[in-house]
């Protein structure tokens, strides 16, 4: 099966997006195909480079970023939710004048679009909010 996932929940609500990763994890190993990962809302948080977790504490982020590296995800970042929130590639940077990016190099930045082709091109939508 083809599945894409949704991630709206931030880091700050861990406990989300680390099921959201166990799930697309156990896709994996169950030979089942991820189409695409939207971060919407607050789980485009996850994909900003700039985040330090306290040593004791899970590292979601990194946790993320290696999993979509390791198996070539297609992860998707919100643009209207991640200007919103300060998570910024380096050509919203120039064009809002900003001293640096922000998004993590395992990202992109686009529209709601992504998000409906996923739905097409997917057997199931699943999301984490």
């Amino acid at each position: 099966m083809i599945f894409s996932l949704v991630i709206q929940a931030s880091a700050q609500k861990s406990e989300i997006a680390h099921s959201a990763l166990q799930f697309a994890e156990a896709l994996i190993r169950n030979q089942h195909q991820i189409y695409r990962v939207f971060f919407y809302g607050e789980g485009v948080l996850l994909a900003n480079e700039c985040s330090v977790f306290p040593q004791d504490e899970m590292d979601i982020h990194s946790a993320w970023r290696s999993f979509i590296a390791a198996q070539k995800i297609d992860a998707v970042v919100c643009i209207a939710a991640g200007l919103r929130r300060g998570v910024i590639n380096s050509n919203e940077s120039t064009r809002y004048q900003k001293n640096s990016a922000t998004l993590a190099p395992e990202y992109e930045l686009s529209g709601l679009g992504q998000l409906i082709d996923a739905s097409v091109h997917s057997d199931r939508l699943i999301t984490f909010a």
